[in-house]
């Protein structure tokens, strides 16, 4: 890969992972209701998530598309359940005590497997494999997977950051409540790409 295809994917990967979607709305709503100490595992699941999805990418699974069409169609009822099931936990959170067990931010697992069934990561993948890598060399996925992987840990740090800055304005039960609505209802509004494209 040279230099200056190194800088256009570096530069695509941080516009794409730094902007609203769901991930960052997850991590603004972790980081306001768990704080930024409780979230450290989300934020790095995050990462791998993205790192194996741009290798399994490159090494050929987005062809599954291709030659089965009905695959679309499930990742497509499988993204809008679960992320359907988030915004419910979202909306369910009790307490923004950090000492509150009763609820518990994504584990490391959970938030590296939400990457395949998130529709703006696999977006993110596909193109980042389909017009950044045309060649799709070994050295250049993992050269790729490896950018995404560290692009995504400063925005995923900012983004809890800004929710635990948030916090310190809820200061009410009911400014609370209105927090957790607006992001399970930002979260569904995320869905609106893939429930109405083609």
């Amino acid at each position: 890969m040279t230099a200056s295809a190194l800088l256009l994917l570096t530069g695509y990967a941080f516009i794409s992972i730094a902007t609203p979607g769901p991930n960052n709305l997850m991590l603004m709503a972790s980081g306001a209701n768990f704080g930024c100490r409780r979230t450290v595992a989300h934020m790095l699941g995050i990462s791998i998530g993205m790192v194996s999805m741009l290798l399994l990418t490159g090494f050929g699974i987005s062809q599954l598309f291709a030659a089965v069409p009905a695959s679309y169609d499930i990742l497509r009822v499988l993204s809008v359940s679960y992320m359907l099931y988030l915004a419910y936990k979202i909306l369910n959170i009790g307490s923004f005590d950090a000492d509150n067990r009763n609820n518990q931010p994504m584990s490391i697992i959970q938030a590296a497997a939400f990457q395949w069934v998130n529709p703006k990561a696999w977006a993110m993948a596909l193109t980042a494999i389909s017009v950044y890598l045309p060649n799709t060399e070994l050295s250049s996925i993992v050269i790729a997977a490896i950018v995404f992987g560290l692009v995504c840990l400063p925005s995923n740090l900012a983004w809890t950051l800004l929710g635990e800055k948030i916090k310190q304005l809820l200061s009410s039960i009911h400014r609370r409540r209105l927090f957790n609505y607006t992001m399970a209802g930002l979260l569904l509004l995320s869905l609106y790409p893939i429930l109405f494209s083609q």
